[in-house]
């Protein structure tokens, strides 16, 4: 077979700077292989034991970390200082989840209700080897964080780097391999599409993946063949509303940020805006501005002064460009920007636009900012929820009362008040969409519990024939289990006792029925029974309080 490599180029300048090897259908077989049978050894590691293997990757991010932001620069045309922040939110989370994992993973106790005698508790389990599939605008923090969370939680990882990343996808593999106790446990599978086809082909016990909304599409269906577990986080198409009282200065300034940030190559960018008519004209007129200030350009110095720099996909200016042309076609105006030199495109401003157009509707995933006149807000809600995304929305105004209103509104997984993005940085919020912006969460104790099942156990000793519980397991037993039933559930006092009666003389009669000779109880025997028999009162006692309660 011969080998296919897959080439590393600067989006920015076309230079080739490398290659890596993609991996054969035949490695990532034999990848899972080597995973399953090491599954057992690091899940049974303690949660103490993984925290502390897995913190020494802060250590090697912390050693390297200008290595590692030039590569992230060379390898997406991102700015040094936006590789770093990749850095800063990977550092953080691994910090934050090797500190907190011990609790977040722990056995929890049960209530027991009326079972007693027994104790119940639930724990989260890992699923065995995980399979993260990663994307290419954040190809370091959106691969080594969920990888590292999946290996806490107690699982080993098949990581498969996008293709149009894949010097950073080198870069992981470096870094996984530069923590010896952890290495044996990960496996960095490089290739495009055909590979990561095979990681979901191996059967996997648990996928994780990053991506377009189409693409989760076909792991899902692939996924369903074996019902292999699929979290997934995905696209958006997040709206910005902008009410009466809002700060336009402010709603223009981070609204145009917040479109143009990573060339608008990230999934909350603010990639639509609803200005309510009474002030629409003075936020146009404002980010008119604010647009013209962004500048498109690239540097591989730490001082550079650009906001963004290229495409980091080619394949994503097809996509902008059809968009923007069924806009002019249908009426759009572009006020600022709309060139395009190579694979950067410039900051671009568009108005007069309608949910007719694919621009409102699609995920552009460039450095384009439509605005849209709305009557009010409840057209600009009705509008913002005109989609079958659900990632991620911003709400400008003043009265905070009214922009929380607003937000309650709106089908998203996350909301921010006068602001945008600043969500994503915030390790412990827990992040992911409603609709197809997937299923899965990231950040927080939900994005660590995500990569477990949870298992319920029960300890105690045999049933005790004293127990109330014991004695239901038994038939003819009816009118005991529907006094029990109402003295607990019951909503009114007459209720809870009025089968009470009923139940005493149902064992009294069976008592009569079968008697049973019993021999004599040893003193141990006769206290034990006490005890047991109190117990079983005072559970009956705190069914009535409960039952009160209600």
């Amino acid at each position: 077979m011969t080998e296919k490599i897959i080439p590393f180029f600067n989006p920015a300048t076309g230079e080739q700077f490398g290659e890596v090897k993609a991996a054969t259908p035949d490695e990532v077989m034999a990848a899972r292989e080597e995973l399953r049978q090491l599954a057992p050894v690091w899940g049974q590691k303690p949660v103490r034991e993984r925290v502390r293997i897995i913190k020494k990757l802060q250590r090697v991010l912390l050693e390297h970390t200008d290595y590692i932001t030039e590569t992230v620069t060379r390898d997406t045309g991102k700015s040094r200082q936006d590789a770093l922040i990749e850095v800063f939110v990977t550092v953080e989370k691994i910090h934050t989840y090797c500190k907190k994992a011990p609790r977040w993973l722990r056995r929890r106790r049960v209530s027991p209700g009326m079972y007693v005698f027994k104790q119940y508790f639930t724990e989260p389990r890992p699923y065995g080897t995980v399979g993260v599939i990663c994307p290419w605008n954040y190809p370091l923090e959106l691969t080594i964080p969920p990888a590292m969370t999946a290996l806490l939680a107690g699982n080993c990882v098949m990581i498969k780097p996008s293709e149009v990343t894949p010097a950073v996808g080198v870069l992981v593999e470096h870094i996984f391999n530069s923590v010896p106790e952890l290495a044996p446990y990960v496996r960095v599978l490089h290739g495009d599409g055909e590979v990561g086809a095979a990681v979901v082909a191996s059967k996997p016990d648990m996928l994780f993946m990053t991506g377009s909304t189409n693409t989760a599409k076909k792991i899902a269906q692939a996924a369903a063949e074996h019902l292999i577990p699929f979290r997934h986080e995905l696209g958006g198409k997040d709206p910005m509303i902008v009410l009466e009282d809002a700060d336009l200065t402010a709603a223009a300034k981070w609204g145009s940020w917040g479109a143009c940030y990573n060339a608008g190559q990230t999934c909350v960018a603010v990639e639509r805006v609803y200005a309510v008519e009474s002030i629409y004209n003075r936020l146009v007129e404002r980010m008119v501005w604010e647009m013209g200030q962004i500048k498109t350009d690239y540097s591989p110095a730490l001082d550079a002064e650009h906001d963004y720099g290229p495409m980091t996909d080619s394949r994503q200016l097809d996509i902008i460009d059809a968009q923007l042309k069924d806009a002019l076609e249908k009426g759009a105006r572009i006020l600022v920007g709309g060139g395009r030199r190579g694979n950067f495109i410039e900051p671009t401003l568009v108005v007069d636009v309608t949910h007719e157009m694919t621009l409102m509707q699609a995920e552009t995933f460039g450095p384009i900012l439509p605005v849209m006149k709305v009557k009010d807000e409840a057209e600009a809600v009705a509008l913002a929820n005109d989609t079958h995304y659900g990632l991620s929305a911003s709400v400008w105004g003043r009265d905070m009362n009214r922009a929380q209103a607003v937000a309650e509104q709106l089908e998203v997984g996350s909301v921010v008040i006068n602001d945008a993005i600043v969500h994503y940085a915030v390790a412990q919020l827990p992040f992911g969409g409603f609709k197809q912006s997937g299923d899965g969460r990231t950040h927080g104790e939900a994005e660590l519990l995500q990569y477990t099942q949870s298992r319920s156990l029960v300890l105690g000793p045999p049933p005790l024939a004293f127990d109330i519980a014991t004695k239901l397991r038994y038939p003819g037993n009816y009118p005991l289990a529907k006094a029990i039933l109402y003295l607990v559930f019951g909503e009114s006092l007459v209720q809870r006792v009025e089968h009470v009666p009923a139940a005493v003389e149902s064992l009294r009669a069976q008592a009569e029925e079968t008697p049973v000779p019993r021999p004599q109880p040893s003193r141990n025997g006769r206290v034990a029974l006490g005890i047991g028999a109190a117990l079983a009162g005072g559970a009956l006692l705190f069914g009535l309080i409960v039952g009160r309660k209600k």
